[in-house]
């Protein structure tokens, strides 16, 4: 994938879909179109779309958010610092996450570097994290001039491969930073088995998955903390915004000093020792944490209603040979779908190509999406190797072994030929909306032939 192709994925999935707010007064609306059965030909081919209409867009707002925006103006308290709605945000969400702290920061990028200073992440330091995952999982490494070792990815599922997780574990290895991709857990069975063996701790990138469970904890609560974002596609989202949660007050201490610019929440003064050596600015704007109090009040119906719809796409898409839905593992009780993963397998289409797919799919009013690339091929990544910096700490033969040392095979065919994503907003309709999305893709199937050229 070339740069500008990788920025276009990064700007969809980070997730960045564009999408056109929507005010609504009272619930969940989604136009139902209606197409006529007797033509099957696709769009492409001159015939029908098969969704005529427009999805849900995003953010939807309402009368909440604007009191809550009115508020915090008037009020003259604008920052965390002097505001309170920050704290009420942070004991809600905390709440509804069953674990005892929550900090709101900036962004999910900012949670993470935020996690990685707390532990000292630095110089000489590797980070195990997924290849399949957005960019800023590997940005906040190397900001801190630590190696991001990434493994391979468990096909079936888009998420890290435990196995191969533990087999990228060296003496070098700080932290684990597995990734919940699209909002489905990864194995945490085998993750954290494989922390505790190794004496490692570990920071889930929960980013994309707010509300999602494994085994009747909400993700995040497994590792010593987990980030997530409330970037403006995100389920949860303020346009940005992220959450550390943690059960270790001393932990989330420790991560408040760090996004405070080195002073704790009880005090004016710098942290001491060590920890109080380094910090940053990640502070929530109460304009930020207002919205998300609003948002929060619809997250579960939301969710709810996106999971019924998935649900239903599955058992469809189940009828469909060659699409098949990622899968989840035996552990997850629940998800919180920011991402709809899917795989297709071109041997059931006459031979017709992703890219030609997802073209016959936006012809019929449905916009598809390949997803993550090759991350650890990308040139933005690959170029660490020329890294002054880089090279100062680790030379140019490691460098060169670390590069080696990032090879991931199924990563590769997945996303060169596989993988497939819908949007979350696209689940926000009704089952109708769902009937839909399959009748394109059995048309496509059905005229694959033709379709190909």
């Amino acid at each position: 994938m070339k740069r500008r192709q990788f920025l276009g994925v990064a700007a969809i999935a980070g997730t960045g879909l564009a999408m056109a707010p929507t005010k609504v007064m009272g619930g969940i609306s989604s136009f139902t179109p209606m197409v006529s059965g007797e033509n099957d030909k696709p769009a492409l081919l001159g015939g029908p779309k098969a969704f005529p209409g427009q999805f849900p867009s995003w953010p939807f707002y309402d009368g909440q958010e604007e009191q809550a925006l009115l508020d915090v103006l008037k009020s003259g308290k604008w920052g965390r610092l002097d505001g309170s709605v920050t704290p009420q945000f942070e004991e809600e969400y905390a709440r509804m996450m069953g674990l005892k702290h929550s900090l709101a920061v900036a962004n999910g990028t900012t949670a993470l570097y935020t996690m990685l200073g707390v532990f000292g992440v630095g110089p000489g330091d590797e980070v195990i994290i997924p290849v399949y995952t957005f960019v800023a999982t590997y940005n906040v490494v190397v900001l801190n001039y630590a190696l991001p070792i990434l493994v391979d990815t468990d096909i079936e599922t888009f998420q890290i491969d435990p196995q191969k997780m533990e087999q990228a574990i060296t003496p070098a290895t700080k932290v684990l930073m597995p990734v919940h991709m699209g909002g489905l857990p990864a194995n945490l069975d085998r993750i954290m088995a494989t922390a505790q063996k190794n004496n490692l701790p570990v920071i889930e990138d929960a980013c994309q998955a707010a509300g999602s469970a494994w085994r009747g904890k909400t993700v995040g609560s497994y590792g010593i903390g987990g980030a997530f974002s409330f970037q403006s596609t995100k389920n949860l989202n303020s346009g940005e915004g992220g959450a550390i949660v943690s059960n270790d007050e001393a932990f989330i201490n420790d991560c408040y000093a760090f996004h405070n610019q080195g002073k704790g929440p009880s005090s004016a003064s710098f942290v001491p020792g060590e920890k109080g050596t380094r910090g940053s600015n990640g502070r929530m704007t109460e304009f930020q944490a207002g919205i998300l109090r609003s948002q929060l009040s619809r997250l579960q119906a939301q969710d709810k209603r996106r999971k019924r719809n998935i649900e239903y796409l599955n058992g469809l898409f189940g009828e469909i040979p060659g699409i098949t839905p990622a899968k989840l593992y035996d552990g997850v009780t629940n998800v919180s779908y920011h991402l709809y993963m899917f795989r297709y397998d071109k041997s059931h289409f006459a031979g017709m190509s992703r890219q030609r797919f997802i073209q016959a799919m936006g012809a019929e009013g449905i916009n598809t999406w390949s997803g993550y690339g090759r991350l650890n091929r990308e040139a933005y990544v690959a170029g660490l190797q020329q890294n002054k910096h880089y090279l100062k700490i680790y030379g140019e033969k490691g460098m060169k072994e670390w590069f080696e040392r990032n090879q991931c095979p199924q990563n590769d065919i997945l996303t060169d030929e596989q993988s497939l994503w819908f949007g979350q907003t696209m689940f926000l309709g009704s089952t109708r909306d769902m009937d839909l999305i399959a009748e394109a893709v059995r048309k496509i199937q059905k005229n694959a032939a033709q379709l190909k050229n």
